[in-house]
Formats: structure tokens, C-alpha cells, sequence
């Protein structure tokens, strides 16, 4: 029995097990919302909740920790400066765990919202595009869209243009005759040969 063990294993081993909370714990800092699977969330809400200490703490040690923990420049940033100054007053729990009621497809894993708690409203939206920016699209890439319209299968052609010259070359298929012809010249029933046929 595992008495006394602490923490999930999501049969990883460390390294990898310890790059997965790293990664979704930048994830969490940076777009301040994420969505995965219940058990997932609850481990690294650990991962982000003590981020977030350091960076109240605002020491130069706390912030060596911090780097060494999430190895990303931004992430670290945030964490001294926005979330530090947004959770000042706070004693502790800076993030929630939402349930969904939705299974994930394929697996049917129970999913849930991992989000920073008192975070800004996040608009997910798309925004429609300025007359600038479609006119800057429409200058390169609706150029490159036309052509791969008018031929959609010319990368393809390319490759098997080249095949084809390397199976198919007309001198190859002459030599091929010339050794078959080769190979059939004793003859196989009333024929004349040099050696002499039944006459």
C-alpha cells in the first residue's frame, strides 16, 4: 500500500512528471485559464499556488526559485509584478478548480477549468479584422491561397514527377529488353541455331 506517499503519478516517470506541471503551471500564469482533467488540475494547483508566494515574497532568492522553476522570463514577470500586487491582501487559494459537466471525447476523462482566482474577464472571442490588416493579407497570402486554388495538387505532382523518371526512364526499359532478349536466344522447339536443331 503507498502510506504516506504524497502526490499523484499519472504513470510518468519524475522528469517527465515534473515537465508536465512546469509547462501547465506557465500556462496557467500566462493565460490565467486552462482546461484539463479534474485529477490534473488538482496537482497543479500546488505547482501555481506556491508560484505565486514567491512572487509576493519579491526577494532576489525568490526569484532565482521561481526561474529555476518555471524557466520562462515572462512567466516570472507576471508573477513579481501583476499577480504579486493583485494577491498583496490575499492569505492564500489563488486559484479554482471549475467542473465540467462535458467528458472529454475519446476517454471519457472527467474535465475541469483551472483559473486564477479575482483574474479579469478573458474575452475568447475573435475579433473582427481591421481594413489594414486585410488589405496587408490581401497583398502576400491571398496571392499564395490563389495559387494553391488554381493547383491544389502541385506539391504532390513535383514528387511524383520525379518518381517517375527514376522507375521510368526509357533507357533503363531498353536495357531491360535487350537482357530479356539476351537470355531467350536458345531457341525452344524447331528453330535453326548454330548448335544444330532436330531437322
Amino acid at each position: 500500500m503507498r502510506h504516506q506517499i504524497d502526490g499523484r503519478k499519472f504513470g510518468r516517470n519524475t522528469s517527465h512528471r515534473v515537465a508536465m506541471f512546469r509547462n501547465m503551471a506557465n500556462a496557467v500564469v500566462q493565460k490565467e485559464q486552462i482546461e484539463t482533467t479534474i485529477q490534473k488540475a488538482k496537482e497543479t494547483r500546488r505547482v501555481v499556488d506556491r508560484l505565486i508566494t514567491l512572487g509576493k515574497k519579491g526577494t532576489a532568492h525568490a526569484r532565482r526559485l521561481a526561474f529555476d522553476r518555471t524557466r520562462d522570463d515572462a512567466v516570472v514577470t507576471k508573477l513579481f509584478t501583476t499577480l504579486a500586487e493583485r494577491y498583496k491582501e490575499r492569505k492564500g487559494g489563488y486559484t479554482r478548480v471549475l467542473k465540467l459537466a462535458d467528458r472529454r471525447w475519446g476517454d471519457a476523462a472527467e474535465m475541469a477549468i483551472l483559473e486564477l482566482v479575482d483574474h479579469a474577464v478573458i474575452d475568447r472571442k475573435r475579433k473582427p479584422k481591421t481594413e489594414d490588416e486585410k488589405k496587408a493579407e490581401g497583398t502576400g497570402e491571398l496571392k499564395a491561397d490563389e495559387q494553391k486554388a488554381k493547383d491544389p495538387f502541385g506539391r504532390f505532382r513535383k514528387i511524383f514527377k520525379e518518381k517517375s523518371k527514376v522507375s521510368g526512364a526509357p533507357g533503363k526499359s531498353g536495357k531491360a529488353s535487350a537482357r530479356s532478349g539476351a537470355a531467350r536466344k536458345t531457341p525452344a522447339g524447331g528453330g535453326s541455331s548454330k548448335t544444330g536443331g532436330s531437322s
